[in-house]
Parts: structure tokens; sequence; C-alpha cells
């Protein structure tokens, strides 16, 4: 059986189960999560003492919590609480009762390791090496500042969407007066932090309330692939939200695509903490992650303090894809090979430019190519690129996302155009050049390695009257493999109107 661990993360708006599963290379999967709105915020009296009400709120759902861990057979249980439960003078015996009654110990996070946490899992989930991190709870706002993925400085603000709705509005909307006000409070809080004043470096934002501010932009914008992790939005699109949506009631808001309802009274306070950060730092983006609080967690427990560079961000997360898709990594390992002397060799006789990072693209793809194959070897092409253009991969941005989805499906000219179809104002006129190539490329290199042997040695480019001659070396039949190339090699013909020659020399 496969270790099961659960973290409960006990926030001041919503509490949270999720269950990972650990894997046979080592990482973690997750394999349940389970959400409760509970609003402990609301419930927390004005002499700072969490009512009854509010403790069996929490009561109930950590029981029910705890039926779902029963059934999964966890063998280790990890509960954590935020804001609400940190500032209750009651909190000794809310932890006593919790613990009396669930079986559950409940740890209560400080201020510093709230925020360390999403710190931790943003930068070891992204690559953006320099940048802030915001993480708005129910009852706190956690910023971070970070250079080179290093923690510089963070803080907890003590207030969150909760207590800023609580505090500012008071009807079904937000009024002009109240909003004036907000802003003002907004900014004096963030003047007492020197460190946060025009750094102009990106913002991640962490939670649920920059997952909606995501999921509504995408929905405004009929954006064409699933996943709001690493989702980029520049400040005048935060703008342009924030026009829309501050005059709505909250009857208005519910009907927001991708705004979730439990959250339509608390996303303008969010929105407009998120926007005053944005000017006040002189963020150049704003940037999602899916990745936090809980995600810290089960990395130090499984990594340790471990910060990874952007290309182990990225190595991690093709391997955990290649497990997850069972891929074969020795026919995997192949492809890498033949895709590098094949791109260096024709790069050689001046038909791309030769650079690393179509080179590192082209690999990404390589290792995917046909990853679809898992679920069906008569549709591999279309599989493949659904699954990379909407799975998320850590490290690598959306349009490159995408990019490995066209090249790691490639079948034929016709197959790319329609893939391709929503994205081609992403791509320039040069990078859908390249992808036209590129394509029939990794194509060129699986029928080298047909039957999955690896049984080609070396692979060398020249020119000789008009023609490229692609020269290969191998030691055993490669009946199979002649048959794919001259039947692929069309592909590539086209896309470079040159003909190619194969020659076969063993070794």
């Amino acid at each position: 059986m496969t270790e099961k661990t659960a973290i409960i993360d006990i926030g001041s708006n919503t509490i949270r189960l999720v269950i990972y599963e650990s894997t046979a290379i080592g990482t973690v999967k997750e394999l349940e999560n389970v959400k409760a709105v509970a609003r402990l915020r609301s419930y927390l009296t004005e002499e700072g003492i969490l009512s009854e009400e509010g403790i069996q709120v929490l009561l109930s759902i950590l029981h029910s919590f705890n039926k779902v861990v029963d059934f999964h057979h966890v063998k280790e249980i990890r509960s954590v609480a935020t804001a609400t439960i940190r500032q209750a003078l009651n909190q000794s015996d809310i932890i006593s009762r919790v613990y009396k009654e669930t079986n559950l110990s409940i740890s209560i996070l400080s201020e510093e390791e709230e925020a360390y946490y999403g710190y931790f899992a943003a930068v070891n989930t992204t690559s953006v090496s320099t940048g802030f991190s915001i993480d708005i709870g129910g009852g706190s706002t956690e910023i971070t500042y970070f250079e080179d993925k290093q923690i510089k400085h963070s803080h907890s603000f003590p207030f969150g969407v909760v207590s800023l709705k609580e505090q500012f509005i008071q009807g079904d909307s937000l009024q002009l007066e109240e909003r004036e006000v907000l802003v003002q409070f907004i900014i004096e809080q963030f003047l007492t932090l020197p460190w946060l004043k025009e750094k102009n470096a990106p913002i991640i934002a962490i939670g649920g309330s920059a997952r909606n501010v995501a999921q509504i932009d995408q929905s405004q914008n009929s954006y064409p692939i699933a996943g709001v992790h690493q989702y980029v939005m520049s400040p005048e699109s935060i703008s342009r939200m924030r026009d829309v949506l501050l005059p709505l009631d909250y009857v208005e808001l519910e009907k927001i695509e991708g705004l979730s309802k439990d959250r339509a009274d608390i996303i303008l306070p969010a929105l407009e903490v998120f926007y005053q950060l944005i000017l006040y730092t002189g963020a150049p983006s704003f940037i999602f992650s899916r990745n936090g609080l809980r995600d810290g967690l089960i990395l130090e427990q499984t990594e340790g303090k471990k910060v990874f560079s952007n290309q182990e961000i990225v190595e991690r997360s093709l391997r955990q894809l290649g497990f997850e898709y069972n891929v074969n990594y020795s026919h995997n390992e192949q492809m890498l090979f033949l895709i590098r002397k094949l791109w260096e060799g024709f790069g050689q006789l001046g038909l791309w430019s030769l650079n690393e990072e179509s080179l590192r693209v082209l690999e990404q793809a390589a290792f995917l190519f046909y990853l679809g194959e898992y679920i069906d070897s008569d549709s591999s092409s279309q599989h493949t690129f659904y699954i990379l253009a909407n799975k998320n991969i850590n490290g690598i941005p959306h349009k490159e996302r995408v990019a490995i989805a066209l090249l790691a499906s490639f079948k034929n000219k016709s197959s790319l155009k329609q893939y391709m179809e929503p994205f081609l104002h992403w791509f320039s006129k040069d990078e859908v050049k390249l992808l036209k190539e590129f394509g029939p490329l990794l194509k060129m290199a699986y029928s080298l390695n047909a039957t999955k042997r690896n049984v080609v040695h070396d692979v060398s480019i020249t020119e000789k009257q008009g023609n490229i001659v692609v020269c290969i070396i191998c030691e055993d039949d490669i009946l199979a493999e002649q048959y794919q190339f001259e039947k692929q090699k069309k592909h590539l013909e086209k896309a470079l109107k040159r003909e190619i020659v194969l020659e076969v020399l063993r070794n």
C-alpha cells in the first residue's frame, strides 16, 4: 500500500482537507481535496472570543473530515490553524475540545510561519526568482518579498477578506464612500512596510480569492486552456476587472462566471487589496499560484527546506507527469538523444538558429512525445495535445506549455493547424514557422526509434547535390525505422521545402 498523509487547514474563511499519496518515484500526489466554507472569522466576538456557535461549526466540519480520512486509511494527519484561531483568546479551550471530540491535534501557525509556507510553495512551483507573494485569507493577509528565491522580508497583516467586509461594507454592495475608506485603510497598512515600495517585481497571488480573480478573467476572455496556476494578468487587466465588478451588488456578483458563490460578498475587498498592492509596489505582472500553505507544508515534509532551481522545478514536474502516464523512460532518453542530434545537424546547415531556448522546448516535447498513447494509441496525438495543453506543469508558463503540447502531439500539418487555431494570437509568425518545422523534426526522431529498441547510435546531417542527407549509424536491423522514416520525412520536407535522403551505416 502507498502511504497517505492528510493536511487539515483551518482558515478563517474556509477549512480544507487535502489527502496526499506517496508515489514510487519519491513524490507526492494529491488524492482528495475537500473544502468547507466555515467563515470562522464571523464567529469571533469583539472581545476576541470564538463563540460556541463557531466552535460547533468547526467541530462539525472536523467530524466530517475524519470520516473521509478513515475511509482512505490515512497514516498521518497534520492539522494547522491560522488567523482566527491564532487571534482567539480562548484558543486553548478550542484546541482542547477539538482533541477531546475528534482526536485531532491542532497546531497554530505563527504569522511568520504562515507567510513562509505560502512563499515556499510559490517559489518551488513557479519560475519567478524575484518577487512578492500575497495570500489573503479570511482574517489575515501574508506578504513576502524574495530575491533569487530567498525570502528577504515577510509580514502578516491582521486583516483578511472576511474582516474587511465586516469592517467596511454595511449592505449588499460596496458604496463609493465605503470604497474610499477601504482604500485609505489598505494604503495606510502598506505604508508601514517600506520594503514594499516600488520594487517593480511580479506578484504571486495565493489562495481562494486569487484563484477566483484568475477564473473570472479567464472566463471573460474565453481563455482556451484550463488551469489558473501560473496564469498571468497585467495591472491593466486587474484595473479593468475592478471597474467592472465594483458597481455590482452580491446578487449580480453571484452571476459572474468564474466566481464562486461563497465568495461573492468578499471578492471586492480582495480585488482592492490586489490592485492597491500592484500600484504601491509597481508590479509589472500579477501571477496566480494554486500552490499555497498546504503545499508548502507537504513540500517541507517530503523535501525539507530545499529551494529548487527553475530547472529542477520543471524536471520534477515532468518526472511526475511521466510517472502518471507510464512513459517508457528508455525510449524517452533515446528521443532526447535523437532530437539533439537532429536539431544540431539541421541547425548547422543554417535552417534555424541554434539557441538554448528552442532546444529546451524541443527536449521537453521529445520527453513527452505522444504521451497520449497511454490512453489510446490510435488517437495518441489528440490525447497528447489535450493533456499537455491543460495539465499544469510547474515552472512552465502557459504559452510555452501550449508550444510543448503542439510539438509533442505533432501528427501532420493539418492536425497542427487545427490544434493551433485558438492560440494563433499567442505566437508570432517566426514562432509559428518554428513550430511547423520542429513538429516534423520530432516525428522524424520518433520514427528513428519506431521499435523502441534504441538501435540508432549516431546521427549526422550533411548536404549533397542540394539534398539534405540524414546519415544514421546502427548495429542492428532497422527495417521498421527505415520504413517509418521514409513515411514521415515528407512532413519536414514540406516545411523546409527540401528533399531529405536517408543513409544507413552499420557499425
